[in-house]
């Protein structure tokens, strides 16, 4: 194979490290490594560098690996080498999200809630050799769904734990959770650092954009709907023992022609009045308290 003479990589937005695609070089060959781009030799499981920005010759002076491989004093050369590119870039828009909801026991309301949680977050290579030797190994290139995928379970297992001790620790509803977004994302953005900096990344920003609870759920429906209920007693100002009471009375009278004995009903009449004699006999006590009664007139002359 023909020896390189120039050696770079053009990375794009979505690749973290690459690998160049040949391993016949000189001493003669220039490695150009670009702004944000780190670059390391590896020759015998040894790993020289890493290289920064710039042009640089590979010649023994700069790669002590060589010096004892090469013997020549002067002219080209050749050795083989793998040369890996990393993008030390800072990419902010990482997604992440939870395949399955989360069941958490709402503390407010007693009922367990599906919960899910949806994000984004940005990394950089802080340790070039860290990095290819603990994740990229011997793939030839590394991209964001690589990363994405490797961190998928550490990413969900710290979010679950986080979103569940938050809601009991707090006494926090899971239907008012999203207003405490700000506070989990910093609490993970830690975690997340802790576990990321064992493979050369730091963590730039985590954040938590939603917390939601799935529509078509079961136990979502019926709560919200209960929820809904209660909102329009409170704003029409009665009670649902009040509400039962009324809607068993209506029944009742549409009962009248149906065929159902008048004794019947006068007597779930009597019943449902009986429920509610209290309030209105208090209410009607009140008004015959207001009532001023007239003397009786004066007995006729004789």
């Amino acid at each position: 194979m023909a020896i390189i003479d120039v050696v770079k990589w053009d990375a794009t937005h979505e690749e973290y490290a690459h690998k160049f695609h040949s391993i016949e070089l000189s001493t003669w060959t220039q490695l150009i490594v670009n702004e944000s781009q780190e670059a390391v030799l590896v020759r015998g499981g040894q790993m020289e560098g890493p290289f920064g920005p710039g042009r640089h010759t590979l010649k023994t002076e700069n790669l002590p690996i060589l010096s004892k491989l090469i013997n020549l004093p002067f002219g080209r050369s050749p050795f083989t080498a793998e040369v890996w590119f990393t993008n030390r870039s800072m990419p902010l828009d990482v997604k992440w999200g939870t395949t399955d909801a989360i069941q958490v026991q709402d503390p407010k309301f007693n009922v367990m809630l599906p919960v899910r949680a949806f994000g984004q977050y940005g990394v950089q290579i802080e340790d070039t050799r860290k990095f290819l030797t603990k994740l990229v190994g011997t793939t030839t290139l590394f991209t964001r769904d690589n990363l994405s995928s490797f961190f998928r379970g550490l990413i969900l297992t710290r979010v679950k734990d986080c979103i569940a001790r938050t809601i009991v620790k707090e006494k926090i509803s899971v239907l008012e959770i999203s207003a405490h977004l700000n506070v989990l994302s910093k609490t993970l953005e830690l975690e997340m650092g802790e576990g990321l900096q064992e493979f050369g990344l730091c963590i730039v920003n985590f954040f938590v954009n939603s917390i939601s609870t799935p529509e078509d759920d079961p136990a979502v429906a019926r709560l919200k709907s209960a929820l809904a209920k209660r909102a329009e007693m409170d704003i029409l100002g009665f009670t649902y023992q009040q509400e039962r009471s009324f809607d068993t009375m209506e029944r009742a009278a549409s009962n009248e022609g149906t065929g159902i004995s008048p004794l019947i009903g006068a007597g779930m009449g009597l019943g449902m009045g009986a429920a509610m004699g209290l309030p209105m006999g208090n209410a009607m006590a009140d008004v015959a308290s207001q009532v001023r009664v007239a003397p009786p007139p004066p007995p006729p002359p004789p």
